[in-house]
């Protein structure tokens, strides 16, 4: 039978050029029905094997989701899902849906299922997921193996609800690992030798703030005040100062292009719309980067608070490596101006930033998943469906 199937695959091959769709669907099939290893078929395909590649890292975050495959950002969108109200039938996933928040009539919802780094509405995560995989996947023969960067916090009953939604979503294999550890290996940063080191990841909805040595976390804490903390610190100043009600886009409008917590060169000024929350016209109004300080002020003083308190629980050799070699910070909310000054002021400790904080993470999974066997101590491991349905 074996060689059978043999002749038959070398046939095919020759019309992979002219028909590489219809290859793979009839070859997956015939795997299916005659359950050939994945190893006869790379050997098959030689060069085209890439395409049968089925490793992704990925970063599940409050406000985007980056998933790498190799050395490239595969996909890279907003954590968002639109549906009709009534029927649930999908209407868009990521940017679209995300778009689509706040102007939605009653008969479309969309909503950011992921709160605070763990899934909020799980129906609605596992329809997200698996949208994204498919943009992903969906030229690939076998299922994907996955490595999904996690808060440091987690539950075990989320983690079960994560492992689950990825494996509902199409996904063949999980492993979970803690996102400063991943953010770790995305910068190259060596936390599997006896030296400590800190990363705080700045999230949109989480700041996980950890401690690393020997390939394990050593102490963490995991804050709700975030990025999207800071977007509703200034939708408060802006009710309470002007009495305009302005809506979360607006809010991250001005973050980024004004947001500061440190005095910048040059006094930088724009004016945003929002509604009067008297009269509930429209109504255009100015803010500037002083007016920011005051407004960002006590949410950045929260998270350097949240960095102490991860220090002050680190045993203290692992306290002087990070006083040697700094805080590392990643994560979408470090790029606010003046956060990585005004926490090294506070702290007394040098603050490290990096290159791309937002995809560090997602990138990091790939590196963990490509030198796994280094992990395997720290009791990361791949898990089944199988294996959590006898869990």
């Amino acid at each position: 039978m074996q060689q059978r199937m043999s002749r038959f695959l070398f046939n095919l091959l020759n019309f992979y050029e002219f028909c590489k769709n219809h290859v793979i669907k009839l070859v997956k099939a015939l795997i299916f029905k005659y359950n050939i290893q994945c190893i006869f078929v790379y050997f098959y395909f030689g060069r085209q094997a890439s395409s049968l590649a089925t490793d992704f890292g990925i970063d599940l975050g409050s406000r985007r989701t980056v998933i790498c495959s190799g050395k490239s950002i595969v996909l890279d969108e907003y954590s968002a899902i639109s549906y009709e109200t009534y029927t649930g039938d999908l209407i868009a996933a990521g940017n679209d849906a995300y778009q689509m928040i706040g102007r939605t009539p009653e008969s479309i919802t969309a909503v950011c299922p992921i709160v605070n780094g763990v899934i909020a509405q799980y129906d609605l995560a596992e329809s997200m997921i698996a949208a994204f995989l498919h943009a992903v996947a969906d030229n690939k023969l076998f299922k994907a193996r996955l490595m999904a960067a996690v808060p440091s916090a987690i539950t075990e009953m989320q983690k079960r609800a994560l492992y689950n939604a990825f494996s509902a979503s199409g996904a063949r294999d999980v492993c979970l690992i803690e996102a400063p550890a991943a953010a770790a290996l995305g910068i190259g940063l060596d936390f599997t030798t006896p030296k400590g080191s800190i990363v705080v990841d700045i999230g949109a909805g989480t700041t996980d703030i950890a401690t690393l040595s020997m390939g394990r976390v050593v102490k963490f804490e995991s804050s709700p005040v975030s990025g999207s903390s800071f977007n509703e610190a200034i939708s408060r100043y802006i009710k309470q100062e002007q009495n305009v009600m302005i809506g979360h886009h607006t809010a991250e409008k001005i973050k980024r292009q004004i947001g500061c917590v440190l005095p910048r060169p040059l006094e930088l000024t724009m004016f945003a719309k929002g509604r009067h929350q008297f009269t509930g016209l429209p109504k255009t109004f100015e803010i500037n980067t002083s007016e920011m300080i005051t407004a960002l002020y006590d949410t950045a003083l929260s998270i350097c608070r949240s960095i102490q308190a991860v220090i002050e629980k680190t045993p203290p050799e692992i306290t002087a490596d990070i006083d040697r070699d700094g805080i590392t910070l990643i994560g979408g909310g470090s790029l606010l101006f003046g956060l990585d000054r005004f926490i090294a002021d506070y702290t007394g400790v040098k603050v490290n930033t990096v290159r791309e904080p937002k995809t560090c993470v997602a990138r990091g999974t790939i590196v963990a998943m490509q030198n796994f066997k280094a992990l395997q101590s720290a009791d990361f491991r791949f898990k089944s469906l199988e294996e959590l349905t006898m869990a």
